[in-house]
């Protein structure tokens, strides 16, 4: 782990700091996903419940850096948020006496952030589930690195604020979108991360009122035709690295533009080719930023299957992206390399070396 990189609060301790403060802004990592959406949506929900307040009156709100999920909208419904869009500067005008950062604790992840966050890492908390992150973010910080998703600590964070004993006692408004963070960060309770402890959430909210095939239909069953053309030209790329057990696909930006597709199209792509029964390594390269001025940008994502296969123990995806300069779990990480896609493909295949 990071240096720093530690809990040094508590659930309780962490909703008793937030009932103070006049006003709370709470970010999330950059292309948010359903645990980054749904852990920054619930708590803003119920420090507002818990504060009396809503609407322009909030006493907390969520600022987003896009691209967006073709689902956010209706997850978020009338939650007071702004989406920063790429090259559009952070609203400079609020001066909020808290920041709560959900999902990530690494710089890298909250670049548009960065210049308005640091100077105010005295007044920010940290709720993550990550194994490494930055220290200085914030100076409280809530880690549960054993949780499947970083809804579950957030969960924890809500009951105190609410004054709730059980799960099953929260508002559908605060359980919905912590199910959602809770099933996509899961793959819909599929992935290695699962345990009891995730699956007993999991039923709480069910039993609080959550509508998984609803939701399951929201974010899974809405996908545009553009997607499919983009993932033809991802499965034309694809890479076995026989010695490795590693398959690895590659986009550009022409594909993108080719397919008319948005970022957020890829999400799952890196998930395809973990069905091949000798692959045990996936990983999907994206150009994300191939024209800009300090350099292009190559995003990597990568996964890994849980069990040994053949005497080889499996891979920790997390310990070959913090050598690239990013991070995540075990068996689900990723990194931005500021480099040109060809060079970013030869450092991956070094570091899993």
């Amino acid at each position: 782990m990071s240096d720093g990189w530690t809990t040094n609060t508590t659930p309780a301790e962490l909703a008793a700091w937030l009932r103070d403060q006049r006003a709370v802004v709470i970010l999330t990592h950059t292309k948010p996903d359903g645990d980054a959406l749904g852990s920054s949506l619930a708590l803003a929900r119920a420090l507002n419940r818990a504060r009396e307040t809503s609407g322009a009156a909030s006493v907390a709100e969520c600022w987003y850096a896009g691209p967006m999920p073709p689902w956010a909208t209706a997850l978020m419904g009338e939650t007071k948020r702004r989406v920063i869009e790429p090259g559009q500067p952070v609203p400079g005008a609020l001066d909020p006496s808290a920041v709560v950062v959900t999902d990530t604790g690494a710089w890298g992840q909250l670049e548009p952030f960065a210049e308005w966050l640091r100077p105010r890492a005295a007044d920010t908390a940290i709720i993550d589930h990550h194994l490494s992150g930055s220290a200085d973010v914030g100076a409280r910080k809530l880690l549960d690195t054993a949780a499947a998703a970083v809804v579950q600590p957030v969960a924890l964070v809500c009951l105190e604020l609410l004054g709730l004993s059980s799960p099953t006692e929260l508002p559908g408004d605060i359980a919905e979108p912590l199910y959602t963070g809770l099933a996509t960060d899961t793959g819909w309770f599929r992935h290695s991360n699962i345990d009891r402890r995730a699956m007993h959430l999991a039923g709480d909210l069910l039993d609080a009122g959550v509508n998984h095939g609803r939701l399951f239909e929201l974010i899974e069953q809405q996908d545009r035709t553009s997607r499919l053309r983009l993932l033809r030209r991802a499965l034309a790329t694809l890479e076995v690295v026989p010695d490795k057990r590693l398959a690895m696909m590659s986009l550009t930006k022409t594909d993108f533009d080719e397919a008319g597709a948005a970022p957020g199209d890829s999400g799952g792509f890196v998930d395809i080719a973990r069905s091949v029964r000798d692959i045990r390594v996936t990983a999907v390269l994206t150009e994300a930023e191939p024209d800009a001025p300090e350099g292009p940008v190559t995003k990597i994502s990568m996964r890994s299957k849980s069990e040994p296969y053949e005497g080889d123990e499996p891979v920790d995806v997390a310990a070959v992206c913090r050598a690239l300069g990013g991070g995540g779990h075990a068996r689900a990480a990723g990194a931005r390399l500021r480099m040109p896609l060809a060079d970013a493909k030869a450092k991956l295949l070094e570091a899993l070396a």
